[in-house]
């Protein structure tokens, strides 16, 4: 049987457009996807857009944050499958916010695409969709509430390490409990179910706080967001307004490389979530071990050179190493145990340490 055979009920235009449309807003997903086999390739895709909708909505900025809660909140009665909202209600009410049609990027053409997303996944089948919706429901939710939190700021402003943490479990958590809810829907132990429960928050929690403290040139300049917490930036004399100004350069590199730390202490619960995670209905460890190994080695990076991730030149691993790691992990031959894969990307770029050509 063919990948594509393999696809889940509904309209193959519609999938098909799903699995170009999630290449073009997450490089990271978009590998994810390309590692699962089908259905849980278009599960996961599909999940993921939803999500993305209300991501877009909450980080722009021309959008007075009292539209942006109304907005998110009209889609969350869109997703609400005991609430008459229509997703092209929503689709309506957001149509003045969007660029126009030869403006807009990728992200903005999967809002105004929020109608062909949800048909698409209604056309899923009953578990499914109840395992996608109050996790994604929650996110929205969550991403409101933040909005409405700072309305009188223009921008988000994290004010604590504890409030990090809730931010990123609206973001990120709700989304590792998305996948886990689709993966343990199978015959599982109890013990083993309860361990990908346990360990799903933090999965997600780790991947947000690595974009968190890589993306803090971006978040402020193109969003007016400043998730790095107000208090850890007193503690360096950095005032949030002022985080990527070239004066307060080391103390913001400090905050930087504290948050890439506090990144790093979810690295075990996540492995254990990876080391649990069961391989049915398409699903594969590759998938979700890549984001993962790409993560340690983005940490690598932030706390060598932490300054960089307050202007343009930005933090990420090179193709070179994502590369490397997608091919240790999807190669046909025998792979190497994940705890070795993680402490050499944690020394190194993969692609050096495993002996493969820049």
């Amino acid at each position: 049987m063919s990948r594509h055979a393999a696809r889940p009920p509904g309209n193959r235009a519609d999938l098909d457009w799903c699995h170009e449309a999630v290449q073009g807003v997450s490089r990271t997903f978009a590998l994810t996807v390309d590692v699962l086999d089908e259905p849980m390739a278009s599960y996961i895709c599909i999940g993921y857009l939803l999500c993305r909708v209300p991501d877009t909505v909450e980080d722009a900025d021309h959008i007075p944050p009292a539209t942006q809660a109304r907005l998110l909140r009209e889609y969350d009665a869109a997703l609400d499958p005991d609430d008459d909202t229509d997703p092209d209600a929503f689709r309506a009410s957001v149509d003045e916010w969007l660029p126009a049609p030869d403006d807009r990027t990728d992200d903005w053409e999967v809002v105004a695409s929020t109608p062909r997303i949800v048909r698409t996944f209604r056309a899923l089948p009953d578990d499914v969709r109840e395992a996608v919706t109050p996790p994604a429901r929650e996110l929205v939710q969550g991403m409101a509430m933040f909005v409405e939190r700072y309305a009188d700021e223009g921008g988000l402003r994290i004010q604590s390490r504890e409030e990090l943490e809730e931010y990123c479990y609206y973001a990120a958590g709700t989304v590792g409990t998305l996948v886990t809810n689709l993966l343990a829907r199978g015959d599982l132990s109890q013990g083993r179910r309860a361990r990908l429960y346990d360990t799903a928050e933090e999965f997600g929690l780790l991947l947000q706080l690595v974009n968190v403290a890589k993306d803090v040139y971006d978040d402020f300049t193109e969003e007016d967001n400043v998730y790095l917490p107000a208090e850890w930036l007193a503690s360096e004399g950095v005032p949030q307004e002022a985080v990527v100004d070239s004066a307060h350069k080391s103390g913001a590199a400090a905050v930087v490389r504290r948050t890439a730390r506090h990144a790093r202490s979810f690295l075990d619960d996540a492995q254990t979530y990876l080391e649990t995670v069961p391989t049915t209905d398409g699903n594969t460890v590759a998938a979700w071990a890549i984001p993962f190994l790409l993560a340690v080695g983005t940490l690598r990076e932030l706390l060598a050179r932490p300054e960089d991730a307050l202007s343009e030149t930005g933090v990420k691993v090179s193709r070179q190493e994502v590369f490397a790691v997608v091919a240790e992990m999807t190669g046909t031959g025998s792979r190497a145990p994940l705890a070795d894969l993680r402490e050499d990307i944690a020394g190194q770029p993969f692609h050096r340490a495993s002996g493969q050509a820049d």
